[in-house]
């Protein structure tokens, strides 16, 4: 069996994730359930394309619930890094050749709750923004080799 990882979601996050599963679990995976049976009352399963389609979304459906109990189960909920220090959780303000971009720092469960596109601690740039401050100029080496230099404008603990 595969090791599972501990996965770092903001409050937020680990709120959304728990509504989701209790959607899929309840009225939705009644729905599900409900065109299904409608589609076998019509008779000959074989080429009844309803009935199909709605055994293949039940299988997605049960197929996210277990990666919803998962997650749940392994989940940590960050401490909110302090303002001005970018670490998990932290929505972080970037200036990179020029242009300034907003992004939360923390995996893409952390995205469930927000409209920001995410960068991953593991990344080349997020790895190098870890643990700096607001008005930092660090440096990371791209995949393609190339040093590039990024200035963080500022850093707050994600609401």
């Amino acid at each position: 069996m595969a090791e599972e990882k501990t996965i770092l979601l903001t409050q937020e996050a680990y709120d959304k994730l728990k509504e989701e599963l209790a959607h899929r679990e309840g009225e939705y995976r009644e729905e599900i359930t409900e065109r299904i049976a409608a589609a076998r009352a019509e008779g000959d399963l074989s080429e009844n394309g309803g009935y199909q389609a709605a055994r293949e979304e039940q299988g997605k459906n049960e197929g996210r619930i277990n990666e919803l109990i998962v997650k749940l189960r392994n989940a940590k909920i960050l401490e909110a890094p302090k303002a001005g220090t970018v670490g998990n959780g932290s929505l972080v303000v970037l200036e990179l050749a020029g242009r300034e971009m907003t992004y939360v720092l923390g995996s893409r469960d952390i995205a469930v709750a927000t409209d920001y596109d995410v960068i991953s601690p593991e990344s080349p740039i997020g790895a190098a923004i870890m643990g700096a401050h607001a008005g930092d100029t660090v440096s990371y080496a791209a995949p393609n080799g190339r040093e590039i230099s990024v200035t963080i404008k500022e850093s707050n603990p994600l609401a």
